[in-house]
């Protein structure tokens, strides 16, 4: 049974970055992963957490959160702090955007990437990656500019993706659709180098096999590669100075 987008299974979605989608922070992309739209920030803070002052180095750390509209049923405000999934998935984001930063060039401040979703079809959490490193790498290449960091902290690329099995059948880049009823899914965050951050596998249904895995692996890496080259083409060109 094929995709019900046409697709190939190891095709992505469409995927684009706009630059300063928005203008007050020094970093911000509007990610889409095909229906998927995140909106990333990053803000950057002359401090770091207490128990990092006087260290010399810096913290990046990010946040997650799911707009009312951006599901067919309103999801509610978490105005408590953040439920479980939402504290996983900024996590998630966080240890991913730090595993290519160099916290000592960044020196004592903290740049806090914001990740809002505005509209959900599976994968929020990859794009959020992908469009959070690019918003991460504008604020400090403008810090840079600025004369505020000597040398660009980011040592390298990172990206991630969806994969799972749906029927027997391992697809790339799953929309909420697959995702759904996917009998296993993962999410793979890689680095440009081709290392490994984080692998986030679960068996929905059946459990899957070793040569499954590998299988999932290769074409997550595929995938990921192919983001890279897109992210890698915006930053081409730097950031306007502000």
């Amino acid at each position: 049974m094929g995709r019900t987008d046409g697709r190939k299974v190891d095709a992505l979605r469409e995927i684009s970055f706009t630059r300063d989608f928005t203008t007050m922070a020094d970093g911000s992309i509007l990610v889409e992963f095909g229906n998927t739209r995140v909106l990333c920030t990053a803000s950057v803070d002359d401090d770091v957490p207490r128990w990092m002052r006087g260290t010399g180095t810096g913290w990046v750390t990010a946040e997650y959160s799911m707009l009312p509209g951006s599901s067919p049923e309103r999801i509610r405000r978490e105005t408590k702090g953040p439920k479980g999934r939402t504290q996983e998935i900024q996590r998630l984001i966080g240890r991913s955007l730090r595993a290519v930063c160099d916290m000592e060039k960044l020196g004592e401040r903290q740049v806090t990437v914001d990740c809002d979703v505005l509209q959900a079809d599976g994968g929020t959490r990859v794009a959020s990656i992908c469009g959070g490193f690019l918003a991460l790498h504008d604020a400090l290449s403008r810090l840079q500019a600025r004369k505020q960091i000597n040398e660009q902290p980011i040592l390298e690329a990172c990206a991630a993706v969806s994969v799972g099995i749906i029927n027997g059948e391992a697809r790339l880049d799953l929309p909420y659709e697959e995702d759904s009823k996917a009998d296993t899914d993962m999410n793979v965050v890689m680095t440009e180098s081709g290392e490994f951050i984080e692998i986030q596998g679960t068996a929905e249904n059946f459990s899957f096999s070793k040569d499954e895995l590998s299988t999932l692996l290769v074409l997550a890496e595929k995938g990921i590669n192919e983001i890279i080259t897109l992210q890698k083409e915006l930053l081409k060109t730097p950031p306007q100075k502000r």
